[in-house]
């Protein structure tokens, strides 16, 4: 049976747009995790270093461009609307502006390819505390499936690894190696989701993709204390490790994320660039699937079937008791 819904929201982590916005954004993100303001002011620094904004708010806005003019071109009716979890525009300044304009059911994407409780939950548990803020009639949501495996991600990030692989000489690429990277998060967390194995998967198949079976998953951006266990290895524990092995060159593809935003600038493409460099290391780091035409589609593609009613076609939908928080765990700081 189809399904009606009048809007599509996109939900988002949120960054800074101006230097000026970028400690009220960190105090957002910590805010109630007993973060010290000498460890933001350090965050802070990352951000100058990148002129003082993070990259993901306009690679939303590109995905939301994209998204439009494909849902346009197959006759896909919904409205659009943008909220982050962080920063402006906030789920509350978004929601008021839904109820405004009449909406009543929305189907939610969220910019969070996997499972976890800082990747998934926690999206829904800001939603229902915007909504609450709100009051009154706000819409209902239901957000989208887990996407990470399906093809409409995986062949991108296939494309998008075989491109940095173009990018080492031929006569070299039999003895590179591939790093996938994804957003460390405490193991107490991974315990509670099925992040890692989704990882795990992803990474499999396309390094399968690429014929490539020289290759390993590690994590970046941990951001927690240090008795506190994350997942590991760090991507620039692995660069030591690879270089002490005699390889020469390494492409770092970052699979935990959908586009290149803070994570993926700062922490690969300066952090692990610039140890890659003193270690000898000639890294290439591939791109994230943005907003590769497969990837636009497959979303556009999971809008339809759920309004069809094709749940079918939706084989990891978000359910009540997904992604619970895990006791004493954090999530990450910066995006």
């Amino acid at each position: 049976m189809a399904e009606h819904f009048d809007a599509l929201l996109v939900l988002s982590f949120g960054g800074p747009d101006r230097p000026e916005d970028v400690m009220p954004f960190l105090e957002n993100v910590t805010r109630g995790r007993g973060v010290t303001r000498e460890r933001l002011l350090e965050v802070a620094e990352n951000y100058a270093r990148l002129g003082g904004v993070s990259p993901i708010n306009e690679q939303t806005r590109a995905l939301i461009a994209a998204l439009r003019a494909e849902l346009d071109e197959h006759g896909v009716k919904l409205p659009i609307y943008w909220g982050n979890r962080n920063w402006h525009p906030f789920l509350e300044e978004t929601i008021r502006r839904m109820s405004a304009d009449g909406v009543r059911r929305a189907l939610v994407f969220v910019t969070s390819a996997y499972g976890s409780y800082s990747a998934c939950r926690q999206y829904l548990e800001d939603l229902d505390k915007a909504k609450a803020t709100v009051g009154g009639e706000t819409p209902g949501f239901e957000r989208l499936p887990h996407y990470c495996l399906l093809p409409g991600f995986i062949e991108p990030l296939i494309e998008r690894v075989s491109d940095a692989f173009a990018q080492i000489p031929e006569e070299r690429r039999a003895t590179m190696r591939l790093l996938f990277t994804a957003h460390s998060i405490p193991i107490a967390m991974s315990e509670t989701s099925n992040y890692l194995g989704q990882l795990t998967d992803v990474a499999r198949l396309v390094a399968r993709g690429v014929r490539h079976p020289e290759y390993r998953l590690v994590f970046q951006s941990r951001s927690g204390p240090p008795h506190q266990p994350w997942l590991e290895p760090d991507v620039r524990d692995a660069l030591r490790e690879e270089a002490r092995a005699g390889v020469k060159d390494l492409v770092v593809a970052p699979i935990g994320f959908i586009s290149d935003h803070m994570e993926v600038k700062f922490d690969l493409d300066t952090q692990a660039r610039e140890l890659a460099a003193s270690l000898g290391l000639h890294m290439v780091r591939a791109a994230t699937v943005g907003t590769h035409p497969k990837f636009v589609s497959m979303i556009r593609e999971l809008i339809e079937a759920r309004l069809s009613g094709a749940c079918e076609a939706c084989p990891w939908p978000c359910t009540e008791t997904c992604c619970p928080m895990p006791l004493h765990a954090g999530g990450p700081v910066t995006r």
